[in-house]
């Protein structure tokens, strides 16, 4: 049984309306690990919702939470706001409501093409509505309660001046300590490190509880019946533990089933953004990979185990790997080794599996397709046609293929490792080189092709007999096909990538090169093609320097 069933199950049986909640603190630039926590609690959404269950699904954004220091990526002038609520600091670019609107906004727009369902809520909201006020007053009437707890679970000395609610100083901005003894419900006094003192109303946000204080108040606020969290706080001792301890001697309620989860590593060569030089973030992994096969990466595993995100070939393969489940679930041929892989896979559409086998494009083939019609759908569309049939595709399907191209157009411009890239030239590129025998090569291989079918295999065999039968042999006979249409030695898979050309494309391509005899030396090509674009600027030979040159045996032509 997949985990997300057997905790769904867990969670169905005890709750009438089970709440999962999830949550971020957005103080920064969003890593793609944070990703993990989304899907990780839509996973468990979508399999109790398939157990009839009425369930919520909540992500939290910790919008209250201060600023602790000033990161690398901001200005020097936000070190003045460094201790101050982050809903309550400017926004970095100007364009959004706030520091905390600045780097989440983004994120959660994004996240909803994952097909995540859930509610949004600040909890700056929550302490501006009061929804803190009775957990507040618990934390104060039984402080000394709360220190010993966390004292016997965390093993450290007991503090006696550990404040389980901070208050924002009304003159700096600041969060503060307060003056325990002042308490009396809804007020506490506060004696500021600015030299201001005051008086802060825990029935609004006027303060906010400290972190062990208040993950334990959401439970009580939510009636949370399961959360997923980062492996940190599962620790032993932890603040899940002392949460716990927390929740029900002090707030009278139960735990959340936890669901601790081992974080994202990142891997591969396209770790850092071409453009920025930052890591991969949350944001970019949702461009550049497909929604469908995003939410497969992180159901594949358990929670407990520490998954690796290849932003560069890997990919590819995780898609090519999601695809075979696809076509797996579909025809129901599948080992009993895969069977929670394949149950990744329908847990991955979150309710919502298409009612048939959508049409099969591998992202392989597409990153070659969009590289020859960059940022054009339409002709993208015209390409993969030549090799795949659609004309059974719906319209989701073709949705789904403009959203893999879109994701393929982003990775090659900000991750994509060298090799996978290329161009189709619009004429030979200026230097390319041959041989004579690399033009008896082109020869044969051009009256092969004029009168064969244009398809993948066909394609390949024509240029495995041309190149076994030359003496360039079948390396240089690759590396001849790559250099005339992409100007390098290697590229993608030579028969998918000229079956999805147009054949007359190729031949034209194979039957252009200008010859110039160049001066006979060790080492030397025996023709040197120019291309049409590049002639202007290279001197072009006195017509008493072009001497007859033999292409094919015969005699010379002039």
């Amino acid at each position: 049984m997949h985990w997300a069933d057997v905790i769904a199950k867990d969670i169905a049986e005890k709750a009438e309306h089970p709440l999962i909640a999830t949550g971020i603190s957005p103080t920064g630039i969003i890593h793609v690990g944070s990703l993990r926590e989304a899907i990780t609690g839509e996973s468990i959404r979508s399999a109790v919702e398939g157990l009839g269950k009425d369930v919520r699904l909540i992500y939290l954004i910790d919008s209250f939470d201060p600023l602790r220091k000033r990161y690398d990526f901001l200005p020097a002038e936000y070190e003045k706001y460094v201790g101050m609520p982050i809903c309550r600091i400017p926004c970095p670019c100007g364009k959004h409501k706030n520091y905390a609107h600045h780097f989440v906004q983004p994120f959660l727009d994004a996240v909803n093409d994952l097909g995540v369902h859930c509610e949004i809520i600040w909890t700056s909201d929550l302490y501006r509505e009061g929804k803190f006020d009775k957990a507040i007053d618990l934390t104060f009437k039984k402080r000394q309660q709360i220190i010993q707890i966390l004292h016997e679970v965390s093993g450290k000395p007991a503090d006696p001046n550990y404040a389980p609610y901070n208050p924002i100083c009304s003159k700096c901005g600041r969060y503060t300590k307060p003056i325990f003894d002042t308490y009396e419900y809804p007020y506490v006094e506060y004696q500021c490190s600015c030299g201001f003192h005051g008086k802060a109303d825990i029935r609004t946000d006027d303060g906010k509880l400290t972190w062990r204080c208040e993950w334990p108040a959401k439970w009580m606020i939510f009636g949370t019946s399961a959360e997923p969290f980062g492996k940190d706080h599962a620790a032993a001792g932890g603040s899940y533990d002392t949460g716990k301890r927390i929740v029900k001697e002090i707030f009278g309620c139960e735990p959340p089933y936890p669901v601790p989860y081992e974080f994202v590593q990142l891997k591969g060569v396209g770790q850092m953004h071409k453009s920025t030089g930052s890591s991969v973030t949350g944001l970019d992994a949702i461009k550049m990979t497909p929604p469908e096969v995003l939410n497969y990466l992180f159901l594949r595993v358990l929670p407990s185990r520490a998954i690796d995100y290849d932003s560069g070939l890997g990919l590819l393969d995780m898609a090519d790997e999601y695809d075979r489940m696809e076509v797996a679930y579909f025809t129901k041929q599948y080992s009993e080794a895969e069977e929670n892989a394949v149950r990744a896979y329908e847990i991955a559409q979150h309710n919502h599996v298409p009612k048939r086998q959508p049409v099969e494009v591998s992202m392989k083939h597409l990153c070659n397709v969009v590289q020859m019609a960059p940022g054009d759908f339409e002709k993208q569309l015209e390409i993969v046609k030549r090799t795949v049939d659609l004309s059974d595709a719906s319209a989701d399907d073709i949705a789904r293929l403009k959203v893999r191209c879109q994701c393929l157009e982003f990775w090659l411009m900000a991750f994509a490792p060298d090799v996978v890239k290329f161009s189709i030239q619009k004429t030979i590129p200026a230097g390319t080189k041959l041989m004579m025998n690399d033009k008896g090569f082109l020869q044969s291989l051009v009256a092969r092709m004029n009168d064969c079918n244009w398809d993948s295999d066909t394609i390949v065999n024509i240029i495995s007999e041309c190149g076994k039968a030359s003496p360039i042999g079948m390396k240089n006979a690759y590396k001849v096909i790559y250099n005339l249409i992409i100007g390098k030695d290697r590229g993608p898979r030579l028969g998918p990538f000229l079956a999805s050309m147009d054949k007359q494309f190729v031949i034209n391509r194979f039957n252009q090169p200008l010859t110039t005899e160049r001066p006979r030396g060790t080492g030397s090509p025996d023709f040197f093609l120019i291309s049409s674009e590049a002639c202007a600027d290279v001197d072009r030979p006195r017509v008493s320097e072009i001497r007859p040159v033999c292409l094919s045996g015969g005699h010379a032509g002039t």
